[in-house]
């Protein structure tokens, strides 16, 4: 499945308060970059994912946020450094926007 037009505007739309956004497309979904760093995936499902690494993961973890967990073709499950962003954040770019801002500064 690839993504739609809608759906990359969507994901756009919601950073829209961070500003100076790059996308990439990848394996049919697309990466987020602010000032050419990647902050977020959108996958071909059109799940938004956020990149957490230190302080940022613990918290993302203590909030009970999913992490991203990927299945190689030999079975194996590795565990990515991305959490899927709940519904509710969905409706508030401006929430979205400082999640995005915590996942940048976690590097």
């Amino acid at each position: 499945m690839a993504l739609g037009d809608s759906d990359i505007a969507f994901a756009l739309e919601l950073f829209e308060p961070l500003g100076d956004l790059t996308t990439r497309r990848m394996f049919g979904g697309m990466a987020i970059y602010h000032h050419g760093v990647i902050f977020a995936l959108l996958r071909s499902d059109a799940t938004l994912l956020l990149k957490a690494e230190g302080d940022f993961r613990a918290r993302l973890e203590a909030e009970g946020w999913d992490r991203w967990t990927h299945t190689r073709k030999n079975g194996t499950e590795t565990s990515m450094p991305y959490y899927i962003v709940p519904g509710d954040v969905l409706d508030e770019p401006d929430t979205a926007s400082d999640l995005a801002r915590a996942s940048l500064k976690s590097r």
